[in-house]
């Protein structure tokens, strides 16, 4: 069984982390090539236009495996370059493969978000948590600092201060903190996390998909790029919105107060 088992329901792919004995801990390349496929997937197949990503069992993802690390097993074995050569080879793989995802991907936390685990939710573009759920950058804790990228994706997602507040004490946030701090937009209780998610994500698909991939694109780029940088993007982007066939439809949807019927492609 994959570690990433799927179900489409219509435009939505529901992805579910699928190791709940080792609380979906991201240990080895058979975890990191399945969120390759998947992301490929979703590049590929024009009818997904929204992913949605969650963990079985009690956590969202333990992170990397502590036994490991103890051992010098797996990802943590031989000497600094080799270790070096296998986080590049390794769990960097997952935040170039999300980062490179043209469609929304959202985070249902449903439990712990721990080390890797809770970066992997900063890699996705929303964030809904269980009460249940519980967030550490806890690297600090264990003497490593976070090497999949964490230190990019935090600050953006919750901003520097409560990113360096996170990172340097290594402490649990609440999924209240965590809700209160921005680092999730939506706190709800277990039983009505999944349909949280799935619901916001129907939203999305419910859009004309190029229209959405692109403003995708525009949001990442303003991350980094200057205002006149992204309104030459944005000028050029929306040329093509309105060159594309599925905006006329939108626009006679609008008018006809029913639903857009937009292509699959």
């Amino acid at each position: 069984m994959s570690f990433l088992a799927q179900e489409r329901h219509g435009h939505v792919l529901l992805v579910t982390m699928s190791s709940p004995d080792t609380r979906n801990a991201l240990t080895g390349p058979d975890q990191f090539e399945a969120f390759e496929a998947v992301c490929d997937l979703a590049n590929s197949d024009k009818g997904i236009r929204a992913v949605v990503l969650t963990g079985a069992g009690t956590a969202f993802c333990a992170g990397g495996n502590v036994k490991d690390m103890r051992d010098r097993k797996g990802l943590f074995a031989g000497d600094p370059f080799d270790q070096s050569e296998a986080y590049r080879e390794g769990i960097q793989r997952i935040p170039r493969a999300i980062y490179a995802l043209g469609v929304p991907i959202i985070a249902a936390v449903n439990g712990a978000a721990v080390g890797a685990g809770c970066d992997l939710a900063t890699m996705c573009d929303i964030r809904v948590a269980s009460t249940k759920a519980m967030f550490a950058e806890s690297f600090v804790k264990l003497g490593i600092i976070p090497g999949d990228g964490g230190a990019w994706f935090l600050p953006r997602a919750v901003g520097y201060s409560n990113a360096c507040k996170m990172a340097f004490t290594g402490d649990a946030v609440s999924a209240a903190d965590a809700h209160a701090m921005g680092l999730v937009s939506d706190l709800v209780e277990p039983d009505e996390l999944i349909s949280t998610a799935m619901d916001i994500a129907q939203r999305i698909a419910a859009n004309p998909p190029h229209a959405v991939r692109l403003t995708k694109q525009l949001m990442r780029a303003s991350r980094d790029s200057g205002l006149d940088e992204l309104l030459s993007m944005s000028a050029t982007f929306q040329a093509v919105c309105h060159a594309e066939p599925d905006h006329a439809e939108a626009i006679q949807a609008f008018f006809e107060k029913r639903p857009g019927n937009y292509r699959e492609r």
